[in-house]
């Protein structure tokens, strides 16, 4: 006999079920963090009921290539991947299937996040508690893809709640959560949608829309102590060399100095990782420019993205030009550099001398700058590499011998390239931060303040 447990109306109707069982965590570290798209409706609901914000954690599942409802694994922001070794087994999909249909969802999940956040950081999770909402669980990839993520965002709690998931669900997701919370469990389980009498596709316009409310509608939640003060906040397009790269400012009041950011091959300004470096270096009284090296037409050019001279020029350009823009004009200088981002800021450093206060380098490819660049620097340098990511780790040791000013070697341990393991980020943002406020000399201002 077919049992289908508890019949949902829609995700709306599911939202507000799930919601009543979450009820003991309201409070003012808590964030509701949906999975787009079906994930968000019902996540509305339980932000709304418990008066705490609204996030998303973007989510693509590897279907099988003959089958694309049967996940065979996920991946999603920050660079996360999982994949279920027995349905890659039984369903026989090669390595290259497997690649084929990454590349493809890939290019989808980097579409959504760019739709749906556009400029906007993600919420800081550190130390908060963080309720993962999904409209339902089957094979549980998406699901455990997103606590991977978020528990590496730095929350303190990581809580997986859902209208519905097949009865082994806590077996197959416990090591990945804290807590989990599912309103009914029925069985026989074939597929989410089979509980709900109005499953519909949840489109873009739809997930944008809650989004956008949830912001109006605030949250006590929504504000941390440690939030940024007021000050410039705003979109900007810098022309130089002939081309107009966009990025955002942020220099919240009585900013120490402002720290531009040189994003490396294949990311942009939207990079959640240097997102997140620079709202803590916001946090702790420095502006932050992060912008494009390259236009949207020349991102597909590799040639161009690991052309040091051009990215170095055009970072060396709009470092000038920020003398002279609004809201950072007079501030200490200082440079952050990812990947082949490090090697452009090397080149500047080389290039502006003094102008320069200090240089940081995460998981970046010093060496790229070559040795005649980096003979010439004497920006006080530090970098930063995790201690798994050991080809780079000596490629730093090389270039760093080759520096001609102050510099330091911090190693980060547990972390491999992409500093995904949690906790990781964090301490490779605390080291930029201390390392900024240590070379970048407070103003006169600040100097008759007292600071």
């Amino acid at each position: 006999m077919h049992v289908t447990g508890t019949h949902f109306t829609d995700r709306t109707d599911a939202g507000r079920r799930l919601a009543a069982r979450l009820a003991h965590l309201a409070g003012p570290d808590t964030v509701v963090v949906a999975l787009p798209r079906g994930g968000v409706p019902v996540a509305a609901e339980v932000a709304t009921a418990l008066d705490v914000p609204l996030d998303i954690c973007v989510i693509r599942k590897l279907g099988v290539p003959y089958q694309p409802e049967l996940a065979m694994g996920a991946i999603g922001e920050d660079g996360v991947r999982v994949l279920n070794e027995q349905v890659l087994r039984l369903a026989g999909v090669s390595d290259e299937q497997l690649a084929q249909v990454e590349r493809r969802e890939r290019t989808e999940l980097a579409r959504r996040a760019r739709r749906y956040r556009g400029d906007r950081p993600a919420s800081d999770l550190r130390g908060r508690t963080v309720v993962v909402v999904d409209d339902g669980i089957a094979t549980g990839s998406t699901a455990r893809a997103a606590c991977r993520i978020v528990r590496a965002r730095g929350a303190a709690r990581v809580v997986l709640a859902v209208p519905v998931a097949p009865r082994d669900w806590t077996d197959r997701l416990t090591e990945v959560a804290d807590e989990l919370v599912c309103v009914d469990t029925p069985s026989p389980f074939f597929a989410i949608g089979e509980f709900y009498a109005d499953f519909s596709q949840t489109d873009d316009e739809e997930v944008l829309r809650l989004l956008a409310e949830a912001r109006s509608r605030g949250g006590r939640g929504g504000g941390r102590p440690d939030d940024p003060p007021e000050g410039v906040d705003r979109e900007l397009v810098l022309s130089v060399a002939g081309v107009r790269l966009a990025g955002r400012l942020t220099v919240p009041a009585g900013a120490r100095g402002v720290v531009v950011f040189a994003h490396g091959s294949g990311s942009s300004r939207h990079s959640p990782r240097n997102r997140h470096v620079a709202r803590y270096l916001n946090r702790v009284g420095l502006g932050t420019l992060l912008f494009d090296l390259l236009t949207e037409a020349e991102e597909p050019d590799r040639r161009k993205v690991f052309d040091v001279g051009l990215l170095g020029s055009r970072l060396t350009a709009v470092a000038r030009e920020l003398e002279r823009t609004d809201g950072a004009h007079g501030l200490p200088l200082g440079l952050f550099g990812a990947s082949t981002g490090a090697a452009a800021a090397l080149y500047t450093a080389a290039e502006l001398g003094p102008a320069v206060r200090a240089v940081v380098s995460r998981g970046g490819r010093p060496d790229l700058a070559g040795p005649d660049v980096l003979g010439r620097v004497d920006t006080p340098t530090l970098l930063v590499v995790g201690a798994l990511d050991t080809a780079v780790l000596d490629l730093n040791r090389q270039a760093r011998a080759r520096l001609r000013g102050g510099s330091e070697l911090a190693v980060v341990p547990h972390a491999s390239h992409l500093f995904e393991e949690p906790g990781t980020l964090d301490r490779a943002a605390e080291l930029a931060g201390d390392w900024f406020l240590r070379h970048l000399p407070p103003t006169e201002g600040q100097r008759a303040d007292g600071r």
